[in-house]
């Protein structure tokens, strides 16, 4: 610490986490999404309760909004083959 400012206060680090399962599962494991965004929103509302004690707020922020990002891509590939897996059922049933 110098002569011209103050520390800044050190990083949640669920918060770095957060942002590390959210860029992971948005580029290759989609099931890490889920994780990100929850422990992005548990790390910001732990983060606002510290009072200023911890910072990184921004990191869980952008681990939280890829975690949401992620989890509504998972969702959609985990229905879209659902429904693949009906018609293809229906359509061995009926021929």
């Amino acid at each position: 610490m110098g002569a011209y400012g103050v520390a800044a206060p050190p990083n949640d680090s669920q918060a770095t986490l957060s942002l590390v399962l959210g860029i992971v599962g948005l580029l290759c494991c989609g099931l890490l999404a889920p994780v990100a965004l929850f422990l992005g929103n548990s790390s910001r509302n732990r983060i606002q309760a510290s009072g200023g004690a911890l910072g990184g707020y921004g990191l869980a922020t952008a681990g939280f909004v890829l975690g949401i990002i992620g989890t509504i891509i998972l969702a959609l590939g985990v229905l879209y083959l659902i429904v693949r897996i009906i018609a293809a059922a229906s359509g061995a049933s009926t021929g």
